[in-house]
């Protein structure tokens, strides 16, 4: 766990597909803070566009945004620490979660489209459908370094990955 006094606010952020809900929910258990899929808080009206294979738009997405930006800014203002699994694709989605909460830390999930696609391809109960992910990959603004990402490759397991992620927010921390 990072040495730092702020509450962990952590941003797993990715195409759908990447790893972002199983490695969220790994990572949040071992650094003993709460998950959020973000997902969750996407509208019926969302997920029904999504399920038929029509790309949200960022009006779409606003209000499902300033939802996640919400919890984010409840987590920072108690003091608690959070860690949430959203797409934040574009660089403007993720400037408005950092406005709510300028502590977040942000952990780009990376990897091989072809994986991807065969991770998407293998998944059932999830609204995206697998031919989704051209256009998100065309929407995904990578992060820049200003955003101070932690990059991560999603080939290893999930557990090495969420010990990575922590072994990484430690680093960042310093003693």
């Amino acid at each position: 766990m990072p040495h730092d006094s702020r509450p962990l606010l952590i941003l797993l952020m990715g195409v759908s597909g990447c790893g972002k809900t199983t490695i969220g929910r790994w990572l949040a258990a071992r650094l003993g803070v709460p998950f959020l899929d973000a997902d969750d808080l996407h509208s019926p009206a969302n997920i029904a566009r999504m399920r038929a294979g029509t790309p949200l738009t960022d009006a779409d997405r606003r209000p499902w945004l300033d939802a996640v930006a919400i919890r984010l800014a409840e987590a920072d203002d108690a003091g608690d620490g959070v860690v949430v699994a959203c797409s934040a694709l574009k660089r403007a989605y993720r400037d408005h979660l950092r406005a709510a909460a300028p502590g977040l830390r942000l952990v780009h999930l990376a990897g091989p489209a072809a994986t991807i696609h065969r991770r998407l391809e293998a998944r059932s109960g999830h609204f995206m459908p697998a031919g989704m992910l051209e256009s998100q990959l065309a929407t995904l603004d990578p992060p820049a370094a200003d955003e101070r990402p932690i990059v991560i490759d999603i080939a290893p397991p999930p557990d090495e990955i969420a010990a990575s992620i922590a072994r990484a927010l430690n680093a960042a921390a310093g003693p």
